[in-house]
């Protein structure tokens, strides 16, 4: 037959809370602001790539859209 729990079943150390928030917190700024790095490189490299821009131009676009992106986030 099954066991009866009386109680916790919980096994281990207990949850840090404050720590797990402090993780997650940290794991959704990476991700914004890595997408903002992504989405700046690409638009950044299709600059460069593929107008009469180069590498300067961009470069220029990249710089940009990756700050206004920082800035817009905050």
């Amino acid at each position: 037959m099954a066991e009866e729990h009386n109680g916790s079943v919980e096994v281990g150390a207990p949850m840090d809370y404050k720590e797990h928030e402090q993780t997650y917190s940290l794991f959704i700024s990476a991700a914004k602001y890595g997408t903002i790095f992504l989405i700046a490189l690409l638009l950044g490299m299709t600059a460069g790539f593929f107008t009469s821009s180069g590498f300067l131009g961009g470069l220029l676009v990249f710089l940009i859209i990756f700050v206004a992106g920082i800035v817009l986030l905050r």
